[in-house]
């Protein structure tokens, strides 16, 4: 017995004195400013051909392409897409060709073009002008004028802002005009906001102000008029597709065929619950219906991929989450499923290649696990499909233009970013470059780990990961930070490799979690389509199941656990701190919804219908709701000029606090919109230091921040 106990007393002398001999992280090295226990690898940036990949160099900066099969480098010298430049200076568009001269082409200095767009073949440019869709003549400067109705509230091929938002993307910057193959069309969208309410924001700089005036729908507001138009370069009169513009309806961004033949439109309901795809003739507008998709809850109209029309012309790749699940589909041209190449209780995130040939495709999905992605090919028909990837990894991938061979990035919560080359038969060519230090055990660093608790039905296992302090026991007790994001299939929880930048806090006895609910996309559509007519609840449900968690914990100090996100993020951590007020004692809220009837119609009105008909759980999930249950500690900042989530919100939460003699923090920047000025930001991360060494430490901020 006591040689036992001799030997026990021996072993944890042991690791105390490997502990002891380690060297702690300094201040720039806990922040990820200085490399510690990782190196700066060589970034491989894609493909210059089948057989070389390219590879950033970190020493030099210069970008070589390797040979797959010898290894042997050579300086990259990329070739343009096209050696033709447009842009816009003093308000015209000049192009220049290769390094020649750069040629004006329009004459407008007192408005300027908008979005320049070269045609296919090269011989014109497309562009907006006053809210008009116009296109030139390279060759001899003739402009044709496409449209002449534009105005402040009549767009041409410039996009209203809810569908820039919501709809096309922000990537678009407001397009909303597309060539045909053939260079001789241009479908466009026409957008009437006349009966769209104008929302001001106030601009503080100067003597006076001044007001920006945005046509912003709001949920269960108008929305803008939209008509779809094709018109020609021959300057004919605008064909409009066979839709009824006074319709309540969206449109999504439509696909030219590869012929320019017809045009496909995705058009779907305002209660977007109903997707249809059309064929529209460009000639006469006609069109005809070939796909037709219903939800209960809804379906997503947005700027991602959907359809991939294969070069056969005869088929596309439709991705869908219709049976709760994101899968691809095999599509004849008419419309007809010919049959699911994917399916099963896992998602499908990207096509990353199609060998049409031997009718493979090669696609990303989350299927080992919600928090990883892996590279997989299957056939056309669904059968042999096969894992790609290997290890439990989280891998971002790079395919080849003949898709026989992948690059990978990849790591995990405790593993740093390796790179390695393996062909799409699976097997492993060579690794690459690892970024894991030398140095990587020298040092004390708290443990990083990735694991599930059990929702409070039983039903899900909610993915989180927390890192521990350093030096971390189990008969102390430490503050939480928990860092969420909470948006309907927008988890945050993945299981790759988190830097050293969640060091310091670590260093300074936090435990920092991060974790998803039930409806954050790792349980498919099934599990998002809970939050139809209910944001808030069952967000707020898993958070409070995770915060009890952590306070069962002996290591865990029962008042101090802070929640903290931005934009939807912040929606939750002011939730928190009203509705969940019991087990959240601190909040930082960066630009947060406060009540959803403030925010935009398409985004508001998919997950929870139109105030009008779901008044109960727009009052549920409203902040405003729950002030009187408000406890603890809550700071909101927000950008004056943010034209996403407006101010409005917070000044709405802030007049209930004050009416109530609540206190709260509150910090406004000037001239931010929903992401802070540069200047603004580093601002707000002093004051999220001074925050967390107030409420969660309980000491001065170090001499290192100020």
């Amino acid at each position: 017995m006591n040689k036992i106990i001799a030997t026990s007393f021996l072993s944890v002398l042991f690791v105390t004195q490997l502990q002891a001999q380690k060297k702690d992280l300094n201040f720039s090295q806990s922040w990820g400013r200085e490399l510690s226990i990782t190196n700066s690898i060589n970034q491989y940036t894609g493909w210059a051909d089948n057989t070389h990949y390219l590879e950033k160099d970190v020493n030099d900066n210069k970008v070589y392409k390797v040979d797959i099969k010898t290894n042997e480098r050579s300086l990259y010298t990329p070739q343009p897409k096209s050696d033709v430049a447009l842009y816009i200076n003093e308000n015209d568009i000049y192009i220049r060709y290769g390094e020649g001269e750069p040629k004006k082409i329009t004459d407008s200095p007192k408005v300027s073009e908008k979005n320049p767009t070269l045609s296919p073949d090269g011989s014109y440019v497309a562009f907006t002008r006053a809210n008009d869709l116009f296109s030139i003549k390279i060759s001899d400067g003739s402009e044709i004028r496409h449209t002449n109705d534009g105005t402040d509230v009549i767009y041409n091929g410039w996009a209203s802002w809810v569908y820039y938002e919501e709809i096309l993307g922000r990537s678009t910057e407001y397009k909303a005009f597309w060539w045909s193959p053939d260079s001789k069309k241009i479908a466009f969208m026409r957008f009437d906001d006349t009966n769209v309410p104008m929302f001001p924001i106030y601009g503080s700089q100067g003597q006076h102000g001044y007001v920006e005036k945005t046509r912003y729908p709001k949920a269960g507001d108008p929305n803008p008029a939209v008509k779809l138009g094709i018109a020609s370069i021959e300057g004919k009169s605008v064909t409009w597709a066979d839709f009824k513009e006074e319709d309540d309806q969206y449109f999504g961004a439509p696909y030219w065929s590869f012929d320019s033949k017809s045009i496909m439109v995705q058009w779907m309901n305002r209660d977007q619950t109903n997707l249809k795809f059309y064929s529209v003739n460009p000639t006469d507008g006609s069109k005809l219906e070939l796909y037709d998709e219903k939800q209960d809850s809804w379906i997503n109209l947005d700027h991602e991929e959907r359809v991939t029309y294969l070069a056969d012309n005869k088929q596309y790749i439709l991705k869908s989450d219709r049976t709760g699940w994101a899968h691809y589909y095999l599509y004849t041209l008419k419309g007809k499923l010919l049959n699911p190449i994917t399916s099963g209780e896992w998602q499908v995130l990207s096509l990353e290649y199609i060998d049409e040939p031997n009718e493979v495709i090669f696609f990303t999905a989350r299927k080992e696990n919600s928090a990883r992605v892996d590279l997989y090919r299957v056939d056309y028909n669904g059968k042999n499909l096969k894992r790609l990837t290997f290890g439990d990894y989280t891998h971002d991938v790079k395919v080849s233009p003949d898709g026989k061979y992948f690059i990978t990035t990849y790591s995990n919560v405790t593993t740093p970013s390796k790179v390695a080359l393996v062909d799409t038969r699976g097997k492993l060519v060579r690794e690459l470059a690892d970024s894991k230090s030398p140095n990587f055990d020298q040092y004390n660093v708290g443990k990083t780990s990735y694991f599930t608790i059990k929702s409070d039905d039983g039903q899900f296992d909610l993915p989180v990961i927390i890192t521990y302090p350093v030096n971390f026991e189990e008969n102390k007790q430490y503050p939480v930070i928990m860092s969420i994001y909470g948006g309907p299939d927008a988890g945050t929880v993945r299981d790759t490799w988190k830097g050293t930048s969640n060091q310091y806090w670590a260093k300074e006895g936090i435990i920092q979690i991060t974790c998803d609910h039930r409806a954050s996309g790792h349980f498919g559509k099934r599990g998002v389509s809970l939050m139809h007519r209910s944001l808030g609840k069952w967000e707020m449900v898993d958070y409070i199941t995770i915060a009890k968690w952590l306070k069962a914990k002996p290591w865990v100090t029962k008042d101090k656990l802070l929640i903290t996100g931005h934009s939807y993020g912040g929606y939750m951590t002011c939730l928190a701190l009203t509705k969940g007020a019991d087990y959240f004692d601190f909040g930082i809220a960066g630009a947060p919804v406060t009540s959803w009837d403030l925010y935009d119609s398409h985004y508001t009105e998919r997950w929870m219908d139109t105030p009008q008909d779901n008044s109960e759980g727009y009052k549920s999930g409203s902040v405003l709701s729950y002030v009187d249950n408000y406890k603890g500690v809550l700071r909101i900042m927000h950008g004056d000029m943010d034209d996403n989530v407006h101010l409005q919100n917070t000044i709405q939460l802030v007049d209930a606090l004050t009416d109530r003699s609540i206190p709260f923090e509150l910090m406004i920047y000037p001239g931010s919109r929903h992401g802070f000025d540069r200047s603004k930001s580093a601002y707000d991360f002093k004051e999220r230091v001074r925050f967390y060494y107030q409420y969660l430490l309980e000491k001065p901020v170090p001499e290192d921040f100020k």
